[in-house]
């Protein structure tokens, strides 16, 4: 009778640790038991309606546009005829670039040939050329620097891995404005002294992060050395990125984790995990937490930058984490941001719906790649 009582005092210690253990799990990550979020048919197709619609709706527009005289007047589509919807020509570019990427992910999607049809009309040789030749006029040696420049090579990474033969042609189509834009980089890189760190289209780390990407899959070893030699030149030396700061509120990139996704490309794993305990130490604790950005008002154009915050921290976050056991419970952070924003991507509000999916996406898509 005495040794069955101690086995049942056992029992209940057991289950009492058990069950403080769990207790504990949830207190050192509250974050924890977000559904993993993954990037569905179902999405891509209401998604591809918003970018269909948006590529080819030329107003409202912000042309960004710098005069040289009066005769350079013109009207979007006149201006641009490849990337003049989606509300601005950078907009444009990564909305041609979501397509591409739900045709590689779902090639018999339902509405494949109307993407196909679309993307043959905007990409042609001729739209492309004259795109080039707007980039070389005097007065607008610097448009669309560093952000649009990015997406634009994003996108022709896009077609190097589409594996259809559409994207063999509209890659050929694009190679002159890429080399362009490649060569924009070789040219402004070297002058640039110091970075831009702020959390909208100038942001240094996002431009140097996608062109590193388009020198790996060229194979361009000069843009490659000079994004490896220009990201340690500005950030391998800082420490104690103040993201408590963060975000300001018009931010749509994070100054501290998009520079972390940079260098996580830039060095190895062993370089990247010092550098990452001198710059962001707090991202290894278990009781790390990053509250979502919220807005407030979706039809304002700059407050809805903040849901384009949550993916663009949550891309960094699954870049971070890896597959690395120390850092698993950022994704856990990033699933929260995804799943915060994405009910705000609809059709009822352009302020958001012509360029936040392609934020999306792109986050689910490094999720994807670091399962």
């Amino acid at each position: 009778m005495e040794l069955k009582t101690r086995q049942i005092k056992f029992a209940f210690l057991c289950c009492f640790f058990l069950f403080y253990g769990c207790k504990e799990r949830e207190k050192t990550n509250p974050q924890s038991g977000v559904d993993n979020v993954i990037f569905t048919e179902k999405q891509a197709l209401s998604f591809s309606k918003l970018v269909l619609k948006c590529v080819d709706q030329e107003f409202p527009n912000k042309l960004n546009q710098t005069l040289g005289g009066i005769y350079e007047l013109g009207s979007p589509r006149a201006l641009h005829p490849a990337f003049f919807g989606c509300f601005d020509w950078h907009s444009s570019v990564h909305g041609h670039w979501l397509l591409i990427e739900i045709l590689k992910k779902f090639p018999n999607i339902e509405n494949a040939k109307e993407i196909k049809s679309v993307l043959e009309k905007h990409l042609s040789k001729e739209n492309l050329l004259q795109e080039k030749a707007y980039f070389l006029r005097e007065s607008e040696s610097g448009f669309e620097r560093t952000y649009g420049w990015a997406w634009l090579l994003q996108l022709s990474i896009a077609l190097k891995e589409w594996n259809d033969p559409l994207g063999r042609v509209l890659e050929n189509n694009l190679d002159p404005l890429t080399l362009m834009i490649t060569d924009k980089y070789k040219s402004f890189l070297p002058k640039l002294v110091y970075p831009v760190r702020g959390g909208e289209h100038t942001n240094t780390a996002f431009g140097l992060s996608f062109a590193l990407d388009y020198g790996r899959a060229a194979g361009d070893r000069e843009l490659i050395e000079l994004v490896t030699e220009r990201a340690k030149t500005f950030y391998m030396s800082d420490t104690g990125c103040p993201l408590k700061w963060e975000p300001s509120g018009y931010d749509f990139l994070s100054p501290c984790l998009e520079e972390a996704y940079l260098m996580k490309k830039v060095l190895d794993k062993t370089s990247f995990t010092s550098w990452l305990d001198q710059f962001l130490p707090e991202l290894k604790s278990l009781n790390f937490t990053l509250e979502p950005g919220k807005v407030l008002d979706n039809k304002d154009g700059k407050l809805v930058h903040l849901d384009g915050l949550n993916f663009s921290r949550a891309w960094a976050l699954y870049a971070i984490a890896g597959k690395e056991d120390q850092f698993r419970h950022l994704t856990d952070i990033a699933d929260m941001h995804i799943n915060h924003s994405l009910p705000n991507i609809s059709g009822d509000n352009y302020e958001g719906s012509h360029w936040l999916a392609s934020f999306a996406v792109y986050a689910l898509l490094i999720h994807e790649e670091n399962l």
